[in-house]
């Protein structure tokens, strides 16, 4: 089945809010969906993105793919599909990377 990590239109008309869910890529946009990691608020100033960390990781660890517009938000909110898999890989290894240098 594949997994897709994609936004759900919600809010009334011409007030669009919008859902981070995961959803079977065959299903509609505002279709059946396996769980929420977020949301976008489009209409506040600045636009709100709140996600879920945690679950995007799980999620990308498990193969979904975000479409274009989630990667857009992702990278907006200084999270990108790259960097979260890293951070994963480096969580998973024990080794995370310093700043500091050895003289």
């Amino acid at each position: 089945m594949p997994v897709r990590i994609r936004l759900r239109r919600v809010g009334a008309k011409k007030q669009p809010s919008y859902r981070l869910v995961v959803a079977d890529s065959r299903a509609p946009r505002n279709g059946a969906f396996i769980e929420t990691i977020g949301y976008y608020n489009p209409l506040t100033d600045p636009p709100t993105i709140k996600v879920d960390e945690e679950r995007i990781r799980l999620w990308l660890q498990r193969g979904a793919q975000p479409t274009e517009a989630v990667t857009k938000l992702l990278q907006k909110r200084g999270l990108s599909e790259q960097g979260l898999s890293d951070k994963t890989e480096e969580a998973e290894l024990g080794t995370e990377h310093s700043s500091e240098t050895i003289d």
